[in-house]
């Protein structure tokens, strides 16, 4: 629609510049007066003319401009016809006019350029056809243009990565992942130097699968091997090959390797590969589903009757569970990388990396700052450090501060402060009792791991938070911290049970109570920790995909059974509200000191927090240290 409207712009402005041409030819600025032979014999015999131009049969005469004329008349331009073929001096004189007075007269002869006079006798029967030749002409390019893309519909659209300098990545821009680097160091070693595993008969490996959380670094990592390969690198994203017409995924497939054949040795890098890597036979139209199509022509240009030597593929997803079985065989994609989450250690490698360009306050600690991040990607660390140095440019603040990035955390956990939310004086006080017992259940269990925040604002969906951290990272969990964590959960709907009773309980709980019951259901269905049920896994969580339909837990016990896993169920839930009973009931004391410091100040730290449960003051603790 663009290009046809700039199409007949420029006609316009053709007609216009024709317009103005053929008006620059004929255009006077001031038109003469047209009067008859015996004017201009009066003029004459009066003296009047200072100048006669001839152009063909037509005489200009220009009045002269002098006090002994008549005001009207002066320097006025008249027109007067005569005969073709006759002389202005022989006209004169046939009229009767006196020769000395015909030779006062500067008289002028214009000639047209012959190229004019042809313009002017042609152009009214050229200016119609000029018009339709033109419009002809930027109606063919429109068609012409809508062919090629025609044509070009089952083109790959698959871009070569940049490979200058001040734009590429490599290995050492890409912190923590250790593994996942070291087995893309040997796929770049292939390409570089593949006479030496050849020479040991080894095989370059078709294909290598990242698979990963959400913002792990699996596209990073991609950009860092065409950095380090220094040989062509396509990427595309597994969404750009299907359309809704059949076969024209299957078509950029075969364009992208067929590209790839000519640049080999190459990479090939696919982004979200599980966009068209679904398990077949699911779909609407059976095997001559579009996505399903695509599927199969990666399958064969992977690992079909014509290898692809030299290329190897490089596919991301996080959801490798739903990939079709044939992708992952040998011989397709070859190799799987896994990119967990990262340890306390790259944590710090990643925060270091992000804090370059960031002017941090010296308080601020990157080791301290791994350690209140467990579970965090890669992602949510630069996310973090970026909140925090927008909030130091909205504060006006020359240095990003600790403060600064405690709240970023809470922000990047649990979203934005809701400041204009504004709570009466008894919501403010159940907020307060509710988050207490979230906080004393789990300062005074074993192993809940340690309170870090308590906090009466509001933030995203949640009313309050208490904000809870592992010390170290944790890669198993036990029964008995499944539990603990439990108690904790159930620690808010206690507190309001025994201050404000069953019958003023509230729907702030409802949260909590989800994933107790939530934990509760995986540790008796899925981990296998249950006595009575004993170690067996209950439902099937292989994910069925049918008509867009994602059906999670297939039924694979009976219904006596299932009673018994509610029992189980709620047998949990009990003991878990009991012992949060029980802690709240033995540090009333702390959580009445917890309750009075929230109304007053909101927000609790940890180094507050721990002083108010030990029952001790901060601030006399702090004056013994300055002695």
């Amino acid at each position: 629609m663009k290009k046809l409207l700039q199409s007949y712009g420029l006609i316009i402005v053709a007609l216009i510049l024709i317009a103005v041409t053929f008006n620059s030819f004929n255009g006077k600025k001031e038109k003469p007066e047209d009067v008859g032979l015996n004017t201009l014999v009066r003029y004459v015999q009066e003296e009047k003319v200072e100048k006669v131009s001839i152009e063909h049969d037509t005489l200009l005469i220009t009045v002269k401009d002098t006090d002994q004329i008549d005001e009207n008349e002066r320097g006025k331009e008249l027109k007067v016809k005569k005969e073709a073929g006759q002389s202005f001096t022989e006209l004169m004189e046939n009229l009767g006019v006196e020769p000395a007075k015909i030779y006062a007269i500067d008289v002028k002869v214009i000639e047209d350029p012959t190229w004019k006079t042809v313009l002017i006798s042609v152009a009214p029967f050229l200016f119609p056809f000029l018009i339709i030749g033109v419009f002809l002409y930027f109606m063919t390019r429109q068609v012409q243009g809508a062919n090629n893309k025609a044509m070009g519909f089952g083109a790959s659209s698959a871009k070569q990565a940049k490979t200058d300098e001040k734009s590429k990545k490599t290995f050492k821009d890409v912190a923590g992942a250790y593994e996942a680097k070291e087995e893309l160091e040997e796929v770049v070693d292939f390409l570089k130097h593949p006479q030496k595993f050849s020479e040991m008969g080894a095989k370059i490996p078709r294909g290598v699968l990242l698979m990963g959380s959400p913002g792990t670094g699996k596209t990073l990592l991609a950009k860092a091997v065409a950095g380090e390969a220094q040989v062509p690198f396509f990427h595309i994203s597994g969404s750009e090959f299907v359309e809704m017409f059949v076969g024209v995924g299957a078509s950029r497939v075969r364009d992208l390797f067929n590209k790839a054949k000519k640049a080999a040795p190459a990479i090939v890098f696919i982004d979200e590969i599980d966009a068209v890597g679904r398990k077949r036979g699911a779909g609407l139209g059976g095997s001559h589903d579009e996505r399903e199509q695509t599927l199969n022509q990666i399958l064969v240009e992977m690992d079909g009757f014509d290898p692809n030597v030299g290329i190897i593929v490089i596919a991301a997803t996080n959801r490798p569970d739903v990939l079709d079985k044939a992708l992952l065989r040998p011989g397709r994609f070859d190799r799987r990388v896994v990119i967990s989450l990262p340890d306390i250690r790259e944590r710090e490698e990643i925060l270091a990396v992000h804090a370059k360009n960031k002017p941090l306050a010296k308080e601020v600690s990157i080791k301290t700052l791994a350690e209140r991040t467990p579970g965090f990607s890669g992602a949510d660390l630069e996310n973090l450090l970026n909140e925090a140095a927008i909030l130091a440019v909205r504060r006006k603040s020359k240095t990003v501060t600790e403060e600064m990035v405690r709240e970023s955390i809470d922000k990047v956990l649990l979203g934005p402060e809701k400041k204009s939310r504004v709570m009466n004086k008894k919501d403010k006080e159940m907020t307060a009792y509710h988050e207490a017992g979230h906080a004393v259940v789990g300062h005074f269990l074993e192993h809940c791991d340690p309170v870090r925040k308590v906090s009466i604002i509001g933030r995203g969906m949640a009313g309050g938070y208490t904000l809870s951290m592992p010390v170290q990272d944790k890669h198993y969990r036990r029964t008995v911290e499944f539990k603990d964590d439990m108690a904790m959960m159930m620690g808010g709907y206690v507190a309001e049970q025994m201050i404000y009773g069953e019958e003023n309980l509230t729907t702030g709980p409802s949260s909590d109570l989800k994933k107790a019951t939530q934990l509760a259901k995986k540790m008796v269905m899925q981990y296998g920790m249950s006595e009575e049920l004993g170690p067996r896994v209950y439902g099937d969580n292989e994910e069925l995909i049918f008509l867009a339909q994602e059906i999670h837990d297939k039924k694979n016990y009976s219904e006596k059974t299932a009673e018994i896993i509610d029992r189980e169920i709620n047998e949990l839930l009990k003991n878990a509200k009991k012992e949060a009973e029980r802690i709240l009931t033995k540090h009333k004391d702390e959580t009445e000191r917890l309750v009075k410091k929230l109304l007053e100040v909101e927000t609790v730290e940890q180094e507050e927090f721990n002083a108010i449960m030990e029952g001790r003051s901060l601030e006399k603790k702090e004056e013994k240290k300055d002695e």
